[in-house]
């Protein structure tokens, strides 16, 4: 339900908006919200015609549920997360208004941990902050004529600390404004 979702959204954004317009006009900073995995506040700086740091800050663990097996217990909660990208971005099919993009980064999180050795306990959870690499790729679609552009986007992250190789897939759908 989800999928087909995004897949309808995003195809109603690329039939409404035909056309280009040159992604420079206004292409030096951009705001707006991410939902999926993380969901939250996304800004994104562009550096030159190719590159661009993008930061992502809300919450961690809703969209593919709330509860996970980690470690020797499992996650119950949506916790908070912070995560960064440096990003390649290039025009697709000549089009200066359709991009793809790829980067790497980081994650930090913070979210409650229940380990099974403290079950039945007062209090049955340890607040746990996580650390580990991110990777991401996606399609931005410019608005022509409009300072917007919607994105979607997948990637992996892999835990280093405190479970290496703990791995997530993320994914997200978004809206930003582009100035």
């Amino acid at each position: 339900m989800q999928k087909s979702f995004l897949v309808a959204f995003v195809a109603l954004m690329l039939g409404l908006f035909p056309g280009s317009r040159a992604v420079a006009q206004y292409n030096n900073w951009a705001v707006g919200f991410r939902l999926g995995e993380p969901s939250g506040i996304n800004v994104r700086k562009y550096f030159r015609d190719t590159k661009a740091f993008d930061l992502n800050v809300g919450s961690y663990g809703g969209l593919y549920g709330n509860t996970r097996e980690y470690r020797q217990g499992r996650y119950r909660s949506i916790g908070l997360s912070v995560q960064g990208h440096y990003v390649w971005h290039n025009r697709l099919f000549g089009r200066d208004n359709l991009r793809g993009y790829y980067g790497l980064g980081g994650q930090v999180n913070r979210r409650r941990y229940y380990p099974d050795n403290l079950r039945g306990q007062q209090i049955d959870y340890i607040a746990e902050i996580s650390l580990g690499g991110s990777a991401i790729a996606g399609l931005e679609y410019f608005v022509p004529d409009k300072p917007f552009s919607v994105f979607l986007e997948s990637g992996l992250y892999v835990e280093v600390l405190p479970a290496p190789l703990f791995m997530n897939v993320q994914s997200g759908l978004g809206l930003r404004y582009n100035f």
